[in-house]
């Protein structure tokens, strides 16, 4: 008998860990469904205080509400405290565009919100509310997590996400008896689907899911790896699941059908304001789930935007670092300088304005005249260079056209190479399951012609300053002669090409080397003049190079990483924004960037040649002082 009655006793108790029960005696088919198939959810564990890892739970409502550390404020920007402490009672009227507001600034969170939530104690029990809903013969059952802080790129207070459980039954009580026919879990603002046999869906006790709330974004998934983005839109970043894990089987709180029984036991379904301070575009606190098209409708919702997959890094379960790490890292640190932006507020973006302004005034104010396109060996402000430069380019288009068609078998080039390191790397798989919008394709397919281009920039500057040079002892000018002119002159401007990336490269790789390698690139940026036009090896054309900047780094500065800069980044911004706005293929948008090259990169050449010009004469002024004649020394 004793026997017996521990063992029912230890039999409860396993039940109990794996499957919350719902409150005591409520024996609806919805609460039947919802204590079968509660979640489990397996946190990213937090090895020490404030330090890395998973610190917020999905936490019971009651816990902020009532509290008077609380704040309730209105849509009005001065004096718009409305109380402190609101209740459930007092979210029920609605009050659409009111916010929250949590001890804490959502955009310096420091440890605060962390602090606060342990300071609930025990009132932020781990809590799920599971929502049933039945549409178009189907039935859906949602599960609902609350969490206080989202402390990812898009850093803000309050936090809603869930998964929800598709069954082929047109009511709770007939999905009792079937299983479910398709899983999704929120990622964002889409979700990921999956049969319920998937290997991928973990399941303890035949019934209950587990999940894996991404650190500080909470967007769930199936397995713990590192997961990138599903767009540029979306989830911009990396979502990390991987463990070690703590687990969490939350108390499930079961929400009635009906909507006055919904808002008369949970009052605060009927607020639709923000679960969060007020803060412009993504900062914002997020409404609640009763305002989401899929709280009403979440069989329709699955059908349009649930995707099959999430991208999972090949070996992302590794903490070895990767360069997809380092991809990570980087969108991570411009989300930070985005947010300073954005918390600077107006001031910042008013310093921005002033800037832009002052760069205005910089070009009215430019010397354009006399730019004398054919007379190489005279000095020229900057607005000279850039009229002298489009006058030679506009009476000579079919030229310099032509000399800038080497970008078109570059650009199919490049989108081979992106194919093969797609195909190499995995990332093909990102583009099959996630589009080539994500963040990542963009990255990867953005950095592979950028380290092709400087190839051919190279060759077409040293046949456009051929070509000025042919111009300026009134040559023919003609593609033939330009192509012709260079073939000698490839090897060594290969080689000097080669000697300076190997440089930047290195310097780049210290970190703190950064600004020498941009000296370095602006000091020898005129190599390929000085390798055409004087004829030198690589090495004296570097060290030529270098002489004439020496005393006018900022001059050449402003046209080698303004004008060449900006050529050079714009077939790549054109390419990006196709890639994120219109369905082109990558090999389409390569090609569209090569022809954008076409027309910018020789105007930038013949400016850098108008530099290189400009400095002999300086040069040569310096080495040889004005003499006057006698007469005038006389007088």
């Amino acid at each position: 008998m004793v026997r017996g009655a521990l063992a029912l006793v230890a039999t409860c108790a396993i039940f109990g860990a794996v499957s919350p029960a719902v409150a005591l005696g409520d024996v609806s088919p919805e609460a039947t469904l919802a204590d079968r198939y509660s979640p489990v959810v397996r946190l990213v564990a937090q090895t020490e205080e404030c330090g890395a890892g998973e610190p917020y739970t999905p936490i019971d409502v009651d816990a902020v509400l009532g509290n008077d550390q609380v704040a309730l404020r209105g849509p009005w920007q001065e004096s718009n405290l409305v109380g402190v402490a609101p209740t459930a009672s007092d979210l029920a009227v609605g009050l659409k565009n009111y916010h929250l507001d949590f001890p804490g600034d959502a955009l310096r969170p420091g440890c605060t919100y962390e602090q606060w939530e342990r300071s609930l104690g025990t009132a932020a029990i781990p809590t799920t509310y599971a929502h049933i809903v039945s549409e178009s013969g189907q039935t859906a059952l949602q599960y609902w997590f609350f969490y206080i802080y989202n402390d990812f790129n898009n850093k803000h207070e309050g936090d809603w996400e869930m998964i929800q459980l598709n069954f082929d039954a047109p009511d709770a009580s007939a999905a009792l008896d079937v299983k479910p026919a398709q899983v999704g879990y929120s990622q964002h603002d889409g979700a990921e689907a999956a049969a319920w046999d998937a290997t991928k869906l973990e399941k303890i006790g035949g019934t209950h899911p587990v999940v894996y709330p991404a650190q500080g974004s909470h967007a769930d998934y199936y397995e713990p790896a590192l997961y990138l983005g599903s767009s540029a839109a979306e989830g911009v970043g990396c979502d990390n699941t991987r463990g070690p894990s703590r687990e969490l089987r939350p108390a499930v709180k079961v929400v009635p059908t009906d909507q006055s029984e919904m808002v008369a036991e949970y009052p605060w379904l009927g607020f639709q304001g923000h679960w969060g301070e007020d803060h412009a575009g993504f900062y914002n606190g997020p409404t609640g789930p009763n305002t989401q098209v899929k709280w009403d409708h979440p069989i329709a919702w699955s059908s349009t935007d649930w995707r099959p997959s999430a991208f999972a890094v090949p070996g992302g379960t590794s903490d070895v670092p990767r360069a997809t790490d380092l991809f990570c890292e980087g969108v991570a640190a411009g989300s930070t300088v985005l947010t300073a932006a954005v918390r600077g507020g107006p001031a910042v973006f008013l310093a921005a304005l002033v800037a832009l302004i002052l760069i205005v005034l910089a070009v009215v104010r430019m010397k354009w005249r006399p730019s004398q396109p054919f007379a190489l060996a005279r000095r020229r402000t900057l607005g000279q260079i850039l009229h002298a430069s489009a006058r030679v380019y506009r009476e000579n288009p079919r030229l310099y056209m032509t000399i800038g068609l080497l970008f078109l078998p570059v650009s199919l080039l490049v989108a081979g190479i992106q194919q093969l390191l797609f195909s190499l790397s995995g990332l093909d798989v990102l583009a099959d399951v996630t589009g080539q919008t994500n963040a990542a394709v963009v990255a990867a397919a953005v950095s592979v012609g950028l380290v092709v281009t400087p190839i051919v920039l190279t060759v077409v500057q040293a046949m456009v300053a051929s070509s000025l040079a042919s111009a300026a002892e009134e040559r023919e000018l003609i593609p033939r002669t330009a192509y012709a002119a260079i073939k000698e002159r490839l090897r060594p401007l290969i080689q000097a090409l080669a000697a300076t990336a190997l440089v930047v490269v290195a310097l780049q790789l210290t970190v703190i080397g950064l600004p020498v390698a941009v000296w370095v690139v602006v000091r020898w940026s005129l190599f390929a003049q000085c390798v055409v036009i004087e004829r030198l090896p690589w090495a004296a054309a570097l060290r030529r190079s270098h002489t004439l900047v020496r005393g006018h780094w900022l001059h050449v500065a402003w046209v080698t990483l303004a004008v060449v800069g900006f050529a050079l980044l714009l077939g790549p911004f054109i390419g990006v924004v196709l890639l994120l706005a219109t369905p082109l293929s990558l090999t389409a948008v390569n090609v569209i960037s090569g022809i954008v090259y076409v027309l910018t990169i020789p105007y930038a050449s013949i400016a850098t040649t108008y530099v290189y010009y400009d400095l002999r004469v300086r040069e040569q002024t310096e080495r040889e002082p004005l003499v006057l004649p006698a007469e005038a020394v006389l007088e």
